[in-house]
């Protein structure tokens, strides 16, 4: 593990969450199990250093966790709507006080700037202030029957488990707007977050079980299953897994789909763009050059609405090319 003196994140951030040499990387909740799959090492973009170990589920680690989340399920869809609102509530609470930490986390690990790394979580503060209003207003329709004596009427029923997988570029958010989300409407969510960025998981991981003592959830509701490819196909084939989220690229997103597909399950995927902007002699120069820019490089150029393509008009081609150029030449 890198020493904190080689470390551009300030020391207390493993502290807090709890991030040591050798990490679990398998959790139904408040609880970390003993994992059996192979160890993998996660290290920094920003200097290429090793920061810790994390051990990876297998197939039984996963069906542990799957079955605890059934029987999580349940309960937790037995909770008012409302109550639910206020575990959510009582996550985006415990998230604005590790704003810094998270976001100083979410930079190191995967790569971004410590800005975007804070804005990222910010992003989940918002979910939860969303998903906490949505425990409210779960709403369905009542309608007039032609049978006397009859009413109609519909109501949301919750799914089940959900199974989550993301990818390295948004470690953090893309999880935390899935689940938040899922567990407010009475699901449960078994997450496999990126093998490049498993100590973001386990810091939220950290997060949810904090919150998930005090108001006395159920083990199971939500779940971290850390591995590779394997682990992201098991989810995409499990007939326990009425809805699976996937986040990734186009490749990625067809093998998910088409497995889930496959059993009448229903996919729900994010996947990658391939963004042009297209620039007229009309345009302002300085504004558009800012735009694309930022469009190519910020978020690390990892974003799925990330610049890829310009499309310039022959007439200020040169020109346009040239501030380009002198732009990139001034990053850092």
């Amino acid at each position: 593990m890198a020493t904190t003196a080689d470390l551009k994140i300030p020391s207390k951030v493993f502290d807090v969450f709890d991030i040591k040499d050798k990490n679990a990387g398998t959790s139904t909740g408040k609880k970390w199990l003993d994992s059996h799959g192979e160890t993998i090492e996660t290290f920094s973009p920003t200097d290429g250093e090793t920061i810790a170990h994390v051990t990876c589920a297998n197939k039984d680690d996963y069906d542990k966790v799957i079955r605890q989340a059934q029987e999580a399920f349940k309960e937790w869809r037995k909770w008012p709507a409302p109550s639910r609102g206020h575990v959510i509530r009582a996550v985006g609470s415990k998230l604005r006080e590790r704003k810094e930490d998270l976001g100083a986390l979410v930079s190191y690990e995967m790569g971004k700037s410590l800005q975007e790394g804070k804005g990222e979580v910010q992003e989940m503060i918002d979910i939860c202030d969303y998903a906490t209003g949505l425990s409210k207003q779960l709403y369905g329709f009542t309608m007039h029957s032609e049978r006397p004596d009859h009413r109609l009427y519909e109501q949301y029923h919750p799914l089940g488990v959900v199974g989550l997988i993301t990818a390295f570029n948004f470690p953090v958010a893309v999880w935390a707007w899935n689940t938040m989300i899922a567990l407010t409407c009475g699901d449960t969510v078994v997450w496999k977050p990126s093998d490049k960025t498993p100590l973001c998981a386990r810091a939220c991981q950290k997060i949810m079980g904090e919150v998930f003592e005090e108001f006395d959830v159920p083990e199971g509701v939500s779940n971290v299953v850390t591995g590779g490819a394997c682990i992201g196909e098991q989810i995409s084939h499990d007939d326990r897994i009425p809805l699976v989220s996937a986040t990734g690229s186009i490749a990625m997103g067809k093998k998910v789909g088409q497995a889930v597909i496959s059993r009448l399950g229903k996919p729900l995927l994010e996947l990658g763009g391939n963004n042009g902007m297209i620039i007229t002699p009309s345009a302002d120069m300085d504004l558009t050059l800012n735009a694309a820019l930022f469009g190519a490089v910020g978020t690390a150029g990892q974003r799925c609405t990330t610049t890829r393509r310009l499309i310039i008009h022959e007439d200020i081609y040169d020109e346009f090319k040239d501030k380009l150029v002198n732009a990139y030449k001034q990053l850092k």
